[in-house]
């Protein structure tokens, strides 16, 4: 894996090609067409063969893993995560992010530029590529701020940042409020390149809120923050980008509402596209009962109706990809009453095995959706989208769908501990990690077994 993945506006540190045949796994790559059983032989990095189990010579240089009774899957890519670089380490470091992305089977992350000081300008964004250049485990791709300081003032030298390496722009974790510094960008996105992505939330109709609006906030008497929060920003962004014929990016969808305008924008022609996160798939509001506050985020968990209504959008591709809006913060700051708690859960290592856990198993999303949804992130930035097949980069992710395991049990690879999901006992264990061809993660692999009879 080199230091600039692929040619791409992606950083990582050097690290050997794999050379390695694994035997016998069931692979699933939708766009590839691939269910069933095979061997894939990886030579100097990429895919070099598939072929039926037992078919393919054992690399006389590397190494075979008999993965009889597991899944092989194209690794997954975050569009979404937070590595508090610079400015904020005791939280998290592109090193133990990059780490804690390998371990849940993540092939690249986008990170968000809300860090202290946000990357604003082209230095920062500089000295972030070259310590990814040096200590990130999979490749990271950088956004840059929409706005010097994300105070929504002033737009950043867009130009300039691209040029550095910025794949996109955004405010992440604020909103732009001005429609007019939103157009303005817009057209300069257009001139430069990249994709504008925006935290949707209107300050005022969330004011001080803390956690949804609706009947569990009325009962714990907390201040709520209203779905329209978000629903009307969505709504006014999105025919923006249709006025301007920009390219836009909604991130961590949250309410139904939402749903409604995104789905009404792309169909009225608008180069508009979504996320939802592995929380708000799973998880509601009622959760906020315990007054635990890694189950505070913004956006807030919703009610069941929303989060039955983003699954729906994952199913149908209105919601293009998963993105977990890791979010690490350190036990001091989230161990504090509910309402002093900053917003932020983190998901790098929990992604997939809450996901296939509450959704795939329980039928209400199938396998194969679910990996091409966790793969999809790059290709919305104009990145690269992992596929298993002869000629490509290996981007690989070996999983024991069989295995129970508590979240926390073991500690986590994350410098932080605030998982929405600790203490769940999930289904679903990442044992291999292959990033643009170098092993980045691995597990014991236990003797292979009969065939898995889990659900598919």
């Amino acid at each position: 894996m080199t230091a600039a993945s692929h040619g791409e506006r992606l950083f990582a540190a050097p690290a050997p090609a794999a050379e390695l045949l694994v035997r016998g796994a069931h692979l699933v790559d939708p766009r590839e067409g691939l269910d069933g059983p095979r061997d894939v032989l990886v030579r100097d990095g990429a895919i070099a063969e598939l072929g039926d189990p037992g078919t393919l010579d054992e690399p006389p240089d590397g190494e075979t893993l008999d993965a009889a009774g597991r899944h092989l899957f194209p690794a997954f890519v975050d569009p979404h995560v937070h590595l508090r670089t610079p400015g904020q380490e005791y939280k998290e470091d592109i090193a133990t992010g990059t780490a804690a992305a390998a371990a849940g089977g993540f092939c690249a992350v986008v990170a968000m530029p809300n860090t202290a000081p946000p990357v604003d300008c082209a230095a920062v964004l500089g000295s972030l590529v070259a310590e990814a250049r040096q200590r990130a485990r999979v490749p990271v791709g950088f956004l840059a701020a929409i706005t010097l300081g994300l105070r929504g003032e002033e737009l950043t030298e867009m130009a300039e940042l691209r040029d550095a390496g910025a794949i996109g722009f955004t405010d992440d974790g604020k909103p732009i409020v001005s429609a007019g510094m939103l157009r303005k960008a817009l057209r300069y996105q257009r001139l430069c390149g990249g994709i504008v992505a925006l935290h949707e939330e209107d300050p005022e109709l969330s004011g001080d809120g803390v956690m949804h609006e609706g009947a569990v906030s009325a009962r714990l008497g907390m201040t709520g923050i209203p779905s329209v929060s978000e629903s009307t920003m969505v709504a006014r962004d999105a025919a923006l980008a249709r006025y301007e014929d920009a390219r836009v990016h909604f991130q961590h969808l949250s309410c139904a509402e939402s749903v409604r305008a995104l789905r009404a924008a792309a169909q009225d022609g608008a180069r508009v596209s979504g996320e939802a996160s592995p929380h708000h798939l799973c998880l509601t509001d009622d959760a906020v009962r315990s007054l635990d506050s890694r189950f505070k985020m913004n956006p807030p968990l919703r009610a069941e109706a929303d989060r039955r209504t983003l699954v729906e959008a994952l199913r149908d591709g209105t919601i293009a990809c998963v993105a977990t809006d890791h979010a690490p913060h350190a036990p001091h700051e989230k161990e504090v009453p509910f309402e002093q708690a900053p917003m932020g859960t983190t998901g790098l290592e929990t992604a997939f095995a809450a996901l296939y856990t509450d959704l795939v198993r329980t039928g209400e999303l199938a396998l194969g959706t679910l990996v091409e949804r966790m793969t999809a992130g790059g290709g919305l930035y104009g990145l690269f989208t992992p596929r298993i097949a002869p000629g490509e980069p290996a981007d690989l992710c070996l999983v024991d769908l069989e295995a129970r395991w508590e979240v926390g049990g073991d500690g986590y690879v994350s410098r932080s501990s605030n998982c929405a999901f600790a203490g769940r006992t999930l289904s679903g264990r990442v044992l291999l990690t292959v990033a643009r061809g170098a092993v980045v993660h691995r597990r014991p692999v236990p003797a292979p077994q009969a065939a898995a009879t889990g659900r598919r």
